[in-house]
């Protein structure tokens, strides 16, 4: 058997950057406010100065850009995370349902990426509350499910309300239209707050009782102890 890997550090970086994307969100929300109502003064016939579209625009790209980073970056560190716990619950469950590099992979395969993370996702949480319980002097572990279901219902809300606005904003062709995707982008920013929240609290769910898997069967440690571990 291989020697399980320490994940803790992989969800400290996963979870600061997944605030920062958060933050990121929010002056998103506040910006897409102004363009929404650059836009309705617009289409209601008041006078919209150059210098005031052109600000708007420089704004909305300027924040496209370091959110596209800020996503990319988060979502990295997210699977590094993701595919590590996968990783090292194959080290001490006798059978899982995918392989380890499914963790990753299943993320980038149309389809497939639906349900599969969701489905590993789960099977770290209710594996792992399995192993964990069995082990003599350990307390009783809970990972509840229900917020993973939570979780992915948000993300695939969130993605796919996303693909919408982005075929739709690039076929607009009139003011009304630009409006409306405008309101759906706040929206979407505003549905990707508890999502961001909700992930984070599924790394650290995990992540406290993590460390109990990286000790020998033998060896005791309670859930204050695996907690003081991330410390």
């Amino acid at each position: 058997m291989q020697k399980l890997r320490p994940n803790q550090e992989r969800a400290k970086t996963a979870i600061i950057l997944i605030y920062i994307v958060m933050g990121i969100e929010l002056i998103d929300c506040i910006s897409d406010y102004f363009q929404l109502q650059l836009l309705q003064r617009f289409q209601s016939g008041i006078t919209v100065s150059v210098s005031e579209a052109t600000a708007n625009d420089l704004r909305v790209s300027i924040l496209a850009l370091i959110y596209l980073g800020a996503y990319i970056t988060s979502a990295v560190f997210f699977i590094r995370w993701f595919r590590r716990a996968y990783f090292n619950l194959h080290q001490v469950a006798r059978v899982l349902s995918y392989g380890e590099g499914w963790a990753a992979g299943a993320w980038f395969v149309p389809i497939l990426n639906l349900f599969r993370p969701y489905q590993i996702m789960k099977e770290l949480y209710e594996e792992t509350e399995i192993l964990i319980s069995k082990r003599s002097g350990t307390e009783r572990i809970t990972l509840p499910t229900a917020y993973v279901g939570i979780w992915w219902t948000l993300w695939i809300v969130n993605n796919l309300l996303g693909q919408f606005i982005f075929r739709s904003s690039r076929e607009a062709n009139d003011i009304g239209e630009m409006v409306f995707n405008t309101q759906m982008n706040l929206f979407v920013n505003i549905i990707s707050i508890p999502l961001a929240l909700i992930t984070v609290k599924v790394i650290r769910d995990y992540s406290k009782v993590e460390p109990l898997l990286l000790l020998p069967e033998e060896d005791k440690l309670t859930l204050s102890d695996a907690e003081d571990l991330l410390d």
